[in-house]
């Protein structure tokens, strides 16, 4: 047998083995059976009881957050400076929900080093959370401490649009 024969024999019964280990828990998941929902009769609940109504008090809310589009040209200008050089700001600001969503992922990506890609797939279409995404991306890092910078600079950029 050759050499080339005998690594190609190899690469083969690695590729295969590696199929096997990718494919093995999707095709076992497949056949768990599903919980059974099983219903029973309660017993009618009691009436409540009439109650005095509460005073109302005064609640502190959060001040309202000023509404910025997703696709709005300040955000726009003010976000380009931070993406790569050439982004093309209609495809970046794609599938998100909120322009400080946007703002947050562009920020942290600029200061962690990891691609605006990277993290916008993570956050968008595998439903993380920034900082999942940022500790995904860089273990290293401590992505807590900067999903809260990239979340204060998104504000302000916000707050500046928005005056």
């Amino acid at each position: 047998m050759t050499t080339a024969k005998s690594l190609a024999i190899t690469a083969g019964v690695a590729g295969a083995i590696a199929l096997g280990v990718w494919a093995a828990p999707r095709i076992a998941n497949q056949h768990e059976p599903q919980p059974v929902a099983v219903e029973t009769e309660a017993a009618p609940a009691p009436a409540p009881e009439p109650r005095a109504a509460a005073p109302r008090v005064a609640r502190r809310t959060a001040p309202a957050r000023p509404a910025v589009a997703v696709d709005a040209p300040e955000l726009h200008a003010r976000l380009k400076p931070v993406l790569n050089r050439g982004t093309k700001m209609d495809i970046a600001d794609d599938g998100f929900s909120s322009a400080e969503q946007f703002a947050m992922v562009a920020h942290a990506a600029k200061n962690t080093g990891v691609p605006f890609v990277v993290l916008k797939h993570r956050v968008l279409e595998e439903g993380k959370s920034l900082t999942a995404a940022i500790r995904e991306s860089k273990p290293d890092l401590n992505a807590a401490a900067e999903a809260r910078r990239a979340r204060a600079a998104a504000r302000d950029d916000i707050s500046a649009i928005a005056g």
